[in-house]
């Protein structure tokens, strides 16, 4: 199976696999949270509100500086300190995190308790649609198709192994863990990934991945048990169908393959690529406004914390 090599032997970085490395992780997501919502900069400001192990937090804004999603830089008057500042990559996450919100808040029990997501110019409260950039109609998985080449999933799932991660506790402020049973790690992702793209059957799954059976069946009860898939059948007409809880993830994924071309412009075609069917295009994701139609940048929103009376209600 002919694929790109580092020239040492294994199979070169895949930009979609770097990519699920990268942002698939609780911590990652929380200090990106942070940057954003509440404009933390400062080490110690993050050891604050996340509550991790000072080395775990080290190690996770190491990976995004050497990633360019974030910049050190000296601190005004303290050459010895740091600000972690985002950069234009890093500020190109912003998608990333309006949807992994919008899922937690719709999906999770608590969700009704996360920040508001405002658009400053018509006022609506909410979480956004997805819609394809090209010809501006809204965006389900239903609606797309995904191009894969031969060798993708292979090489999305054996290329760059990553570093092994150091656990961290769970903490109030990280409120990212039951979408990690979707994107914490690559075999995950691609099984929900081939759910997206239509497959439902055991034995088209590993088909596809070249998974071993005991490895599929793993993961594919624990999307169950996430409540990501649904078994229905027995035997081999057993297949996996996407909840909705599932299909909710769509746009995550429509992003994070997005953000992988920004973040590695010069890397060896992924083979992975989801076309919009409407317009016959290859999906470029955006996101448009539920009360005003208009499509959002970042500068159009804010987060607002949620008001006490809706607090004394779910209380």
């Amino acid at each position: 199976m002919a694929t790109e090599s580092t020239g040492t032997g294994q199979p070169a970085t895949h930009p979609v696999a770097a990519t699920f490395d990268l942002l698939g992780d609780r911590l990652t997501l929380t200090i990106l949270r942070h940057a954003f919502v509440n404009r933390t900069r400062r080490f110690n400001q993050w050891i604050e509100r996340t509550g991790a192990p000072p080395a775990v937090l080290t190690a996770r804004l190491a990976a995004l500086v050497d990633a360019g999603v974030l910049v050190r830089t000296p601190q005004p008057g303290s050459p010895d300190r740091f600000d972690y500042l985002l950069t234009e990559l890093g500020l190109a996450t912003w998608e990333i995190l309006v949807s992994v919100w919008g899922w937690q808040r719709a999906w999770t029990a608590e969700g009704a308790l996360h920040p508001d997501l405002v658009h400053g110019a018509c006022g609506h409260r909410g979480p956004p649609v997805l819609m394809c950039r090209g010809c501006g109609r809204t965006v389900t998985a239903r609606d797309t198709e995904v191009d894969l080449g031969d060798d993708a999933l292979w090489r999305f799932t054996s290329s760059g192994r990553r570093r092994a991660r150091a656990a961290v506790s769970a903490h109030t402020d990280m409120q990212f863990d039951e979408v990690m049973a979707a994107i914490g790690d690559r075999w995950s992702a691609t099984v929900t990934g081939l759910a997206l793209a239509g497959v439902r059957r055991f034995s088209a799954f590993r088909a596809a991945m070249d998974m071993s059976p005991t490895t599929l069946t793993e993961r594919l009860s624990r999307l169950c048990d996430a409540e990501i898939l649904r078994r229905s059948g027995t035997g081999s007409g057993r297949e996996y169908r996407l909840t909705p809880r599932g299909r909710a993830l769509f746009a995550i994924f429509a992003f994070l393959l997005a953000w992988s071309e920004l973040a590695h412009p010069g890397a060896p075609e992924p083979g992975l690529r989801i076309r919009h069917r409407e317009c016959g295009a290859v999906l470029v994701p955006a996101l448009r406004c539920r009360g005003c139609d208009a499509r959002l940048e970042r500068t159009d929103v804010r987060f607002e914390p949620v008001s006490r009376a809706v607090l004394d209600r779910l209380a």
